[in-house]
């Protein structure tokens, strides 16, 4: 597997590793000649605004966005999970608009906010979730699989070929959120072959 992490600004080492340890070649994408023959995409946590205002300079946002809506498998975090939300709650900047929910930055405060939280995610049971400067989602497309909630608040996702968290499963030695997206991105492939 051959997966792509964004490495424009923010927190991509953390899932390189956590990649690496599964036996995947993690490819930082800091160019647009980086994004090529992917079997996957991991959007990181960072900075939002920066993070698309540098893939819209550096002329990796379409490119980006066709493969998403093409199937490419997503695992978004964070801040990823903010550059493909249709919504961005008491703000009108949509990124790639992907993902039909509607999300609210730092909704726990800011720094902080930061806190940690064992819960589940789908069928993945007793995760430690690690939230720093999180958003969550406040409104979700019918459509959308809610796979996790924390105090009532929408905190994991999957939609399509994409999943986008509030939290960062990288920070963590458990792998198994990363290891349900390789699993996501081989059957794409396999689909796709």
């Amino acid at each position: 597997m051959r997966i792509g992490v964004l490495a424009v600004q923010g927190a991509f080492i953390e899932h390189e590793k956590m990649l690496e340890r599964l036996g995947a070649e993690a490819v930082e994408i800091r160019q647009k000649k980086d994004f090529e023959n992917l079997d996957g995409l991991i959007l990181p946590g960072g900075e939002s605004t920066v993070q698309g205002q540098l893939l819209k300079k550096l002329d990796l946002f379409d490119d980006i966005r066709a493969s998403i809506n093409a199937g490419l498998p997503v695992l978004a975090t964070c801040a990823g999970l903010i550059l493909l939300a249709e919504k961005i709650e008491n703000d009108d900047t949509v990124h790639f608009g992907t993902l039909p929910v509607t999300v609210k930055r730092n909704a726990y405060g800011r720094q902080l906010g930061s806190f940690t939280s064992n819960s589940s995610l789908g069928n993945i049971n007793d995760f430690p979730f690690v939230f720093i400067r999180a958003p969550y989602i406040t409104k979700a497309d019918p459509q959308v699989e809610i796979l996790s909630e924390v105090d009532g608040n929408i905190v994991g996702v999957r939609y399509k070929n994409q999943i986008g968290l509030a939290f960062h499963p990288e920070m963590t030695d458990d792998t198994r959120i990363h290891e349900k997206f390789l699993n996501l991105c081989r059957a794409a492939a396999a689909k796709a072959a």
